[in-house]
């Protein structure tokens, strides 16, 4: 079943929120900036991530100097899973986070 348009944005919505607390309340030099329904993060080193919302595919997507990676919500498990990998996006992120800051965030919740 797919998502409806007022569903899809009120996801993407807490998904930016809960990135940008856990991000605020980590202990990480990064610069968080949301604008137009685009969570963009700066990390110390010049590297950066960036969430967009497609609406068209009901996805959220992620670029990083890795790629580009496009999720889609899983309703059975409530997260956010790659569309390629099937990684969940709590876990990519544990792993990007430590590759790009060296730092180990708690990314469980998203």
């Amino acid at each position: 079943m797919s998502l409806t348009e007022a569903r899809f944005h009120d996801l993407v919505d807490a998904t930016q929120q809960a990135l940008e607390d856990l991000f605020d309340e980590s202990d990480l030099d990064l610069d968080l900036e949301n604008s137009a329904g685009v969570l963009t993060i700066k990390f110390e080193n010049g590297s950066q991530l960036i969430f967009s919302r497609q609406e068209p595919l009901r996805q959220l997507w992620l670029a990083d100097k890795s790629g580009g990676f496009h999720f889609d919500f899983d309703e059975e498990s409530k997260k956010w899973t790659c569309e390629k990998t099937e990684e969940l996006l709590g876990e990519m992120l544990e792993r990007i986070v430590w590759e790009r800051a060296g730092e180990k965030l708690d990314f469980d919740e998203i």
